[in-house]
């Protein structure tokens, strides 16, 4: 009897064993699966019809305001809704000692912008593959001449700016350039500080894919990881991806319960949602 029960129990073991390394298999496949449903859903998703809109946040918007007396001059080209993003992720630098990078520097007329709008206190610099870009120092823009896909050019560009606070990337538009230029300059960032990649477009972008990838470290584990000791949180706008870096050292991720009535039906199953 004790080598039969011995037996059953080698084999429950084993089908306990193979189904969990189905799951584990499955993941992935699973994953696509719901990305793929998300984005159906996304295409076909309307707004509601009924009810009263909120009325709109009316306080203006310095950049904005900026934008459109910038008639004359140095080219400045943006689409006009970035003009909220950047003051929503931006606001809280302007009158502090910040060091602003901005790659792509074209015509110009965005570092000036960005010198009003942050005030007396910044620096920006400005990133471009073109020498011809230098016109535009001053003493509070420099002006760095290399490829934003060369991860020799960044090592160099560290040791010359220790400290940066804002990344916002205009440059090339290439996947490989937007990346080589991320994991160069993000760990670089100031606890706080905000890396931007802008004219991010297309149902299919290779870059927006490998943020979607990235941000799936935010939440994987209870414990807090390394990722989560430098990224703080990734947001997706039209064309736009922005990522603020943490501010203090994360220990972990406590929860609080407070109250004295619980209901006994979630037990055993607030944790392994979470797998989806």
């Amino acid at each position: 009897m004790a080598g039969r029960s011995d037996e059953g129990s080698l084999a429950s073991r084993g089908v306990s064993a193979i189904k969990r390394g189905a799951r584990v298999l499955a993941r992935p496949v699973l994953w696509e699966a719901r990305t793929e449903q998300g984005f159906r859903y996304g295409r076909k998703l309307q707004p509601a019809t009924n009810g009263r809109p909120f009325p709109p946040v009316t306080e203006p918007n310095p950049l904005l305001s900026y934008f459109d007396a910038h008639t004359e001059g140095p080219g400045i080209w943006k689409f006009r809704h970035y003009f909220e993003i950047y003051h929503r992720h931006f606001a809280k630098f302007v009158g502090q000692e910040v060091n602003v990078v901005e790659i792509g520097v074209y015509s110009g007329g965005s570092l000036n912008m960005w010198k009003e709008y942050f005030g007396e206190r910044s620096h920006i610099h400005g990133v471009d593959i073109q020498k011809a870009c230098r016109a535009y120092e001053d003493d509070r823009v420099s002006i760095h001449i290399g490829d934003q896909a060369d991860p020799e050019f960044w090592r160099r560009f560290r040791e010359a700016v220790p400290h940066v606070d804002i990344v916002i990337d205009d440059g090339g538009h290439l996947v490989h350039q937007q990346i080589a230029s991320l994991e160069a300059l993000l760990p670089h960032l100031r606890p706080g500080g905000v890396y931007m990649c802008e004219d991010v477009g297309g149902i299919h972008n290779r870059f927006q894919a490998y943020v979607s990838g990235l941000s799936r470290n935010l939440a994987s584990s209870f414990d807090a990881t390394g990722f989560n000791q430098v990224v703080h949180s990734v947001h997706h706008y039209p064309f736009a991806i922005v990522i603020e870096r943490q501010h203090d050292r994360v220990e972990g991720f406590p929860e609080g319960r407070h109250g004295t009535q619980w209901e006994p039906f979630l037990d055993g199953l607030h944790r392994a949602a979470w797998d989806g």
